[in-house]
């Protein structure tokens, strides 16, 4: 194998870390949607929940601009269609749905990585993102017995 073939494919890497970071972007701003505005006395234990994550998507979405802008690109303020339900129960399903797109998005980047060093930090940065949503979208499964 040339070393070339190991090379991260920089080119790649940035059209799907921002292609995650407009699902990213989405992911913010629904959580904050579902934090504020899911009602019903089985689901208000959700509200402060939805509240954290929203802030840990706002998190990570940083770790994402700044890898993107770190490697020399554009980070996209692009942000994915963005749904709202009066139903909680179709909200959360929105939720895990949306989350589920946005997971895979993210392991897409790992291929174009490649295997030089900075191809490594990439790739758990992006795993631990992906684990902590994850744990994000198995919680509300647990939580709505969805699973």
């Amino acid at each position: 194998m040339s070393e070339d073939s190991d090379a991260m494919d920089v080119k790649e890497v940035l059209h799907r870390l921002n292609e995650a970071l407009a699902l990213q972007n989405r992911s913010v701003l629904q959580y904050t949607h579902a934090s504020a505005s899911t009602f019903g006395l089985e689901f208000q234990g959700l509200t402060a929940e939805f509240w954290t994550f929203g802030r840990r998507e706002l998190e990570d979405t940083k770790l994402l601009v700044e890898k993107i802008a770190a490697l020399g690109g554009d980070p996209t303020t692009e942000v994915r269609d963005l749904t709202w339900s009066a139903d909680p129960a179709e909200a959360i399903k929105t939720l895990i749905e949306a989350e589920d797109r946005t997971i895979a998005c993210l392991h897409a980047v790992i291929p174009a990585s490649g295997q030089e060093p900075r191809s490594e930090a990439l790739e758990h940065l992006i795993e631990h993102i992906i684990m902590r949503k994850q744990n994000q979208v198995d919680w509300m499964r647990r939580a709505t017995r969805t699973a």
